[in-house]
């Protein structure tokens, strides 16, 4: 059958390939644009299967919302130029789109995610790779990613939380250094807790101070890490003074239940 210029155009948009390559696939197929689609991800999945001993260090971190659900996923490409490509933005933010109508949690790369991946490792011709992604659903949720596509924060809470609150909170979570480790005391690791006041009795008593000022000492210097470290703890960034903790900001009847931080490449 005779295969019209607009077919080949058409098919190499989808995939990036060269027009005579795309051709020939549509001759095969007779006409079928889908199955040529297949039979060039086929042809071409020992190369692509090569590319991914190659670097990918650059990507987006994207975000989908509705139906009181927020996803925040992370694909990542090998070069900058890649990652702000229409083409590439389009299709992360379709894959987000996808895993927000599937189960809370981490999601996994399923067949449907796949074959977009493939897509764009045939289109960009370089090793794309979804690396990660998190759907949450139910009480007070907040999303946000940063204007460079780079880092991304979800925030779940409960409680009276206005939207602009929960939304600066995840700009904090994005933006504060050193990054939130938990949400509080509690949920930061034991073995980090314990070595935080290990090195801070050990640095009290190095000091020559009495034993019980030591102790004060090493409290209040374990009470600081505390503090650095927690989200609930930490000077919040959009606070113009610089004094109010995100906990102030949250009020007594606001509640942080988790958060989520990506960092590309982390």
């Amino acid at each position: 059958m005779a295969i019209s210029a607009k077919d080949v155009m058409s098919l190499r948009q989808r995939t990036g390939l060269g027009m005579m390559e795309c051709k020939k696939a549509l001759e095969e197929s007779n006409g079928d644009a889908d199955a040529a689609v297949e039979a060039l991800r086929e042809k071409l999945k020992g190369k692509m299967d090569e590319r991914t001993d190659r670097d990918a260090g650059e990507g987006l971190v994207a975000l989908a919302e509705g139906d009181g659900s927020v996803c925040m996923i992370e694909v990542n490409c090998e070069t900058d130029f890649v990652a702000r490509n229409d083409d590439f933005v389009d299709t992360v933010q379709k894959i987000a789109e996808a895993a927000l109508a599937g189960a809370d949690g981490e999601v996994a790369a399923d067949a449907g995610i796949t074959e977009q991946i493939d897509a764009l490792r045939i289109s960009t011709k370089e090793n794309v790779q979804f690396r990660r992604g998190v759907k949450l659903t139910g009480g007070l949720l907040g999303a946000y990613v940063h204007h460079n596509r780079r880092f991304g924060a979800l925030v779940k809470g409960d409680g009276k939380i206005d939207a602009e609150t929960l939304t600066g909170i995840c700009q904090h979570v994005v933006s504060h250094q050193p990054p939130p480790v938990g949400v509080a005391e509690e949920d930061l690791p034991a073995e980090q807790r314990d070595a935080a006041m290990a090195e801070a009795k050990q640095e009290a008593i190095d000091s020559g101070k009495p034993e019980e000022i030591a102790e004060k000492i090493a409290t209040g210097k374990y009470r600081k890490w505390v503090g650095e470290h927690t989200l609930l703890g930490q000077k919040y960034v959009k606070d113009p003074d610089g004094k109010q903790t995100v906990g102030d900001a949250l009020g007594k009847n606001g509640k942080v239940e988790c958060f989520v931080r990506f960092a590309l490449g982390e």
